[in-house]
């Protein structure tokens, strides 16, 4: 632990995916901390071009960085792009995490995902239960280019005494999220399914897969203000789990999605279309000790994710 504060204020702070979902809520707590915020548009810099990455570094010095920039999508999108996922993600987190140490960056963190622990490892996760056995095989290529990027990040902290420091989102939802019909994550892709059968009338919505397995979730502006906490305060080679320390089934909370969008019709479930992990719960005792938990409850939080997906979607139609 540092003794004193890293202060973002007055900082010249890069977010790295700053129009995703992480991103985007990264950036509306920053708001609050009197950072000078910087972000580049694909277009501009493709995070996958080292040469593109290294002369922006060079040109703008950032003092501090949340590598929040991924690709990243559900269990049919990791399983079906499994060359991209792992290309993509590993080129990321190996062109920002050294550009950044070449130019004198003085904190960088580093974004993890919860399916880098095994796929049948010990419930709640605890993070030292990384590499003590196989991964989920549907999300293996994303979850390896999340471990490079978490012991890059520990590597360059042991060498060269970086201030790098990774941390691991549990299930995000909320603004700014993928409702993809094929690739999107299972919040997104409920809420999206229970309002179009809402509009539509359907007295049945099918849910993929049995319903029993249990998942975390965490609104993603409570992700931000935990990830300012540890930037100001933590600094050391392990990770931190961020998350609720509470899970759920699938079944159950879909029932909890359906109230939220006003669905009243059925629902069933697709046995045929996969689970993945069965149970995925973290560990959240480090985060609790560091003086951090999470304050919106998932029925506000589904309300919230609710609103946004119809400002998002009237936005996108007109």
């Amino acid at each position: 632990m540092a003794n004193a504060p890293f202060e973002l204020k007055g900082r010249t702070v890069f977010v790295a995916g700053h129009r995703g979902m992480v991103g985007s809520a990264l950036m509306r707590r920053l708001a609050r901390e009197g950072a000078d915020l910087l972000t580049i548009s694909r277009g501009e810099v493709d995070l996958r071009n080292q040469a593109a990455v290294d002369a922006w570094f060079a040109a703008k010095r950032p003092q501090a960085v949340f590598l929040a920039a991924a690709k990243v999508g559900g269990i049919v999108a990791n399983n079906t792009l499994r060359a991209e996922f792992l290309y993509d993600n590993l080129a990321i987190a190996t062109n920002v995490i050294q550009a950044s140490h070449a130019n004198g960056c003085e904190k960088l963190m580093f974004f993890g995902s919860s399916c880098i622990y095994p796929r049948l490892a010990p419930q709640p996760l605890r993070e030292d239960s990384m590499l003590t056995g196989p991964l989920e095989p549907t999300n293996e290529p994303y979850a390896i280019a999340k471990i490079a990027g978490i012991k890059m990040a520990e590597a360059y902290r042991s060498q060269y005494g970086s201030d790098f420091i990774s941390v691991m989102p549990t299930n995000l939802y909320g603004p700014g999220d993928n409702y993809h019909p094929e690739y999107s994550h299972v919040v997104a892709a409920l809420i999206r399914r229970f309002h179009e059968a809402k509009l539509s009338g359907a007295n049945n919505v099918v849910v993929w897969g049995t319903g029993t397995p249990r998942r975390e979730f965490l609104y993603v502006d409570d992700l931000a203000d935990a990830c300012i906490h540890l930037m100001k305060t933590y600094s050391s080679p392990e990770l931190v789990n961020i998350g609720t320390g509470e899970d759920i089934t699938i079944a159950e909370f879909a029932r909890v999605v359906a109230a939220a969008v006003g669905y009243r019709g059925g629902i069933s479930f697709d046995t045929s279309r996969p689970d993945g992990t069965p149970r995925k719960l973290l560990d959240v005792g480090r985060l609790a000790k560091l003086g951090w938990r999470a304050t919106t409850s998932l029925e506000d939080g589904i309300k919230l994710a609710y609103q946004a997906y119809l400002s998002e979607t009237k936005q996108a139609a007109e």
